[in-house]
């Protein structure tokens, strides 16, 4: 059975040691460490932080990008949506900007796949281009995914 792998990128309104995304960057360790310990997670992209924030994406160091995978769409669903994560996502107008192009992405990989930056930056080139396709994808996309649709996903910021 495959896995499924995400990219999800937000740019700060603000720098990172700006006291206005202070909630954000304090709680990055719990959060991703909740993420660690879900059922179905099997791998995240971390750098020498032990997060991805000292990671230059789009030549803009304001981005934060995350590339993680997990077991089943299910897995990712629950922790999306169903722990303290889901407070953070709705917070995300207050420290990250809308942006002109996708922001997440999701696609299907083999067990014990660790995809690259580049690699998930290209699937969600994609899918900003192509839309849904079985290369990358948004949660409308699978129809056993429901979660989304009650928490207001929209273009407000990054999820």
């Amino acid at each position: 059975m495959k896995h499924l792998a995400e990219i999800n990128i937000a740019r700060f309104k603000h720098d990172a040691d700006d006291p206005r995304v202070a909630p954000f960057m304090n709680a990055l360790d719990k959060i991703n460490g909740i993420a660690d310990r879900s059922n179905g997670f099997q791998w995240r992209y971390t750098d020498e932080t032990g997060n991805a924030t000292d990671t230059l994406v789009m030549d803009d160091p304001r981005v934060l990008v995350n590339v993680s995978t997990w077991a089943t769409v299910e897995d990712l669903e629950t922790f999306v949506w169903g722990t303290i994560h889901k407070q953070f996502y709705q917070r995300r107008a207050d420290w990250f900007n809308v942006l002109d192009s996708m922001h997440f992405a999701m696609w299907w990989v083999e067990p014990g796949t660790q995809p690259s930056v580049a690699e998930a930056m290209d699937r969600l080139a994609h899918l900003d281009t192509h839309g849904n396709t079985d290369h990358a994808f948004g949660w409308s996309h699978l129809p056993q995914a429901t979660r989304w649709r009650s928490a207001q996903c929209s273009n407000i910021a990054a999820e």
